[in-house]
């Protein structure tokens, strides 16, 4: 197979193999170890090292319990944690935007988003999230040394191992910090909601989908970066739709793993092209993402109940007002600033390595 084809068959089966033994050991949280299973596999990166990995779950862990730091202050000083919170959620975005790795900028602003939000309303909940974070970062490390053991990479051309690969461009500081602060207009309002809301843990998912978001619209550098946000929540809920008949049809974990091993099989040309990203990767691969963050919660909750039904159109419904207000928000942004078109940034140029 040539390196494409393997990436796209390794993603499908990191992913639904990965969701398959989390589901079957259901951890609390379970469904996350996959999802961010997929961050890794969905970019076009070699098979981490061990010094990567435990990099990957220390920046994981580090940005998990920063929100343990910031427990006092919003718990007795809340306008203090809040700014921050605001100035840690930046440097996250800032990261990528200056040519940072997408999946460790992803990690971050994961970390840091739900364990802050939660902790303004309960200080044993946020350290709980940050626990388990921090083992389904572990977990996801092992999917991925898995499914490159099953799916590793063709051996390098000697030609081409001996040269050196240019330096990738990347943007001025100023594009970057222009950048940083577009995603903060998705991310922030949100995440200041949870903030000041007492339900904030009933509807932990929907700021997972809001993070990843503003890491999507960070590493689009163009003007369709809305749009591709809107499309990526429609795709992925149609997805998680027909998903959710199947699976109400024949309830089975087996199934379950198959049907996100299929949908990702479907996706995977749509997200790896030759030897890097195809050029709507960064759409697609979050449509996929989607899928996951809106269907997982729902098969944990029971398939067949009602009760599980509804919370899977309400999290559908949330997602798509979330992605129709960050549409508007990266419009506003970009009327106003717009240069921060200019400079590079999509998925295809990220640094082949972590």
């Amino acid at each position: 197979m040539d390196l494409a084809s393997r990436r796209i068959l390794r993603m499908a089966i990191g992913t639904a193999l990965g969701m398959w033994i989390s589901q079957a050991g259901a951890w609390p949280m379970s469904f996350v170890a996959p999802l961010l299973a997929f961050v890794f596999l969905s970019l076009p990166l070699p098979r981490p090292t061990v010094k990567m990995a435990l990099s990957f779950v220390l920046v994981l862990a580090a940005s998990s319990f920063a929100g343990v730091v910031l427990l006092p202050f919003l718990q007795h000083a809340r306008w203090v944690g809040v700014g921050l919170f605001v100035l840690a959620l930046f440097h996250t975005f800032y990261f990528t935007a200056k040519g940072g790795s997408a999946a460790l900028g992803t990690f971050m602003t994961l970390g840091l988003t739900l364990v802050a939000a939660v902790g303004s309303v309960s200080s044993v909940v946020m350290v709980e999230i940050a626990k388990w974070l921090t083992i389904s970062a572990v977990w996801a490390m092992v999917f991925v040394w898995l499914a490159h053991a099953l799916i590793p990479d063709p051996p390098p051309s000697p030609g081409l191992a001996a040269k050196k690969r240019p330096p990738k461009p990347r943007p001025d500081l100023e594009t970057a910090r222009l950048r940083a602060l577009r995603s903060m207009s998705i991310v922030l309002p949100v995440a200041l909601v949870f903030f000041f809301s007492s339900t904030s843990t009933s509807y932990l998912i929907v700021m997972i989908k809001v993070a990843t978001m503003g890491q999507q619209v960070n590493l689009d550098s163009s003007r369709t970066a809305g749009r591709s946000m809107l499309e990526s929540t429609i795709i992925g809920g149609i997805g998680a739709i027909i998903a959710w008949q199947i699976l109400s049809i024949w309830p089975s974990l087996l199934i379950y793993a198959l049907v996100l091993l299929l949908f990702a099989l479907l996706v995977g040309p749509k997200i790896f092209q030759g030897a890097g990203m195809h050029p709507k990767g960064a759409t697609w691969s979050y449509a996929y993402l989607t899928m996951i963050v809106v269907l997982a919660p729902a098969v944990t909750d029971g398939l067949g109940s009602d009760g599980a039904s509804s919370a899977f159109y309400t999290r559908l419904f949330l997602f798509l007002v979330v992605a129709v207000y960050g549409t508007v928000a990266v419009a506003v942004f970009d009327a106003f600033w717009p240069r921060v078109m200019g400079g590079t940034g999509s998925l295809q140029e990220q640094p082949a390595t972590a």
